[in-house]
């Protein structure tokens, strides 16, 4: 396959880059980095999380970020929801378009939101069945794809079959995730072969972290697949608190760096996404991650 011509960044700093930050953020910094990313061209930005504020203390004032951003006509803004009660929020606050996370681990899946991976899918099944009544658009999340911090390595067939699984449910696209950065280039089409004899290329996108520095790698081989929608994170914001030392989300500015070297088009500014990512950097209390944001100072 060739590389494709242009693909689609899904933004999810604002969501999963700051869900696991140890000290506040506050709302007014919250709404302003999302407010710069969507200055930077891009396209879909996952906002926040309607979860419960005991357990993601972070994502507590999701209703509050999404009252003060400025939407740009034409761009998507989406929510984490995992439950009916946080889809009755997101309704409320406006949310047009909504994600959900299962896993393709059995034990990840009951460590991370203690259901079994069944049992997620029935609760998904009718939070996407509201959603979808009421409008809204959904994405579904796999996560473990490549690699799980308990079970080790997961077969190809097992992604395979929740993938469908996930997509059955109404969903529009699917990312396949790799949670803990485990993955490298030789798996990609192994996984994605297995994945698209039951789902349709156009309807995969790619998640992966940069714990052991292969995420571009990883994005490369997924290009060569024909995949176009990656995700990623302004200056590598977040990771998994099950790999520690992991070096956070793939990087925007990195990934942006990458494709504008390959001529493939994605409508995003690496500027000013490095600019959004040193002024949240700066309500931090740790640097951040990204290369291109360190050479850029």
């Amino acid at each position: 396959m060739r590389t494709p011509r242009r693909v689609s960044i899904v933004e999810v700093g604002p969501r999963d880059g700051l869900q696991n930050e140890r000290s506040p953020i506050t709302t007014a910094d919250k709404i302003a980095f999302v407010d710069r990313l969507s200055d930077a061209g891009h396209a879909v930005i996952e906002v926040s999380a309607f979860v419960s504020p005991k357990w993601v203390p972070q994502m507590a004032d999701a209703t509050e970020v999404f009252a003060g951003i400025t939407r740009r006509p034409g761009v998507r803004y989406s929510a984490l929801v995992p439950n009916q009660a946080g889809l009755a929020r997101a309704v409320a606050a406006g949310v047009s378009e909504i994600a959900i996370f299962a896993a393709a681990s059995e034990t990840f899946s009951r460590r991370n939101i203690n259901q079994s991976i069944d049992d997620s899918l029935r609760a998904y099944a009718a939070v996407t069945a509201d959603a979808l009544a009421a409008g809204l658009k959904v994405r579904g999340y796999l996560s473990t794809c490549f690699g799980c911090p308990y079970e080790g390595e997961v077969a190809p067939a097992q992604v395979a079959a929740i993938a469908r699984r996930v997509l059955d449910l109404g969903v529009f696209e699917v990312a396949i995730s790799d949670t803990i950065g485990v993955a490298h280039p030789g798996q990609v089409p192994r996984v994605l072969d297995a994945v698209t004899a039951g789902v349709p290329l156009e309807q995969l996108a790619l998640h992966f972290h940069d714990t052991r520095g292969t995420a571009l790698a990883n994005v490369l081989a997924g290009l060569d697949y024909g995949v176009t929608t990656f995700d990623s994170s302004a200056g590598g914001l977040g990771g998994c608190p099950f790999a520690p030392g992991a070096a956070g989300n793939l990087a925007t500015e990195d990934l942006l760096y990458m494709l504008d070297g390959l001529g493939v088009e994605t409508g995003v500014d690496i500027a000013q996404v490095s600019a959004a990512s040193r002024e949240i950097e700066a309500r931090l209390d740790h640097r951040l991650p990204s290369r291109y944001i360190q050479a850029t100072r």
